[in-house]
């Protein structure tokens, strides 16, 4: 029987193979204008966040 995923009831297999067929395009994603444009701009509220929750 095939390994699953902690709490999951999906092989490990099948979420790796979606990975691998995903990574891709997320990476090209994020390494495009608008995917670091939007990073950019989500570090900027997680900071923001952070200190309204008074961490550092």
């Amino acid at each position: 029987m095939a390994k699953k995923a902690a709490h999951s009831e999906i092989p490990d297999y099948e979420i790796e193979a979606l990975a691998r067929s995903l990574l891709p395009e997320i990476q090209k994603y994020f390494e495009s204008e608008q995917g670091k444009r939007e990073f950019a701009e989500w570090k900027t509220r997680q900071k923001v966040q952070r200190a309204d929750n008074g961490h550092t």
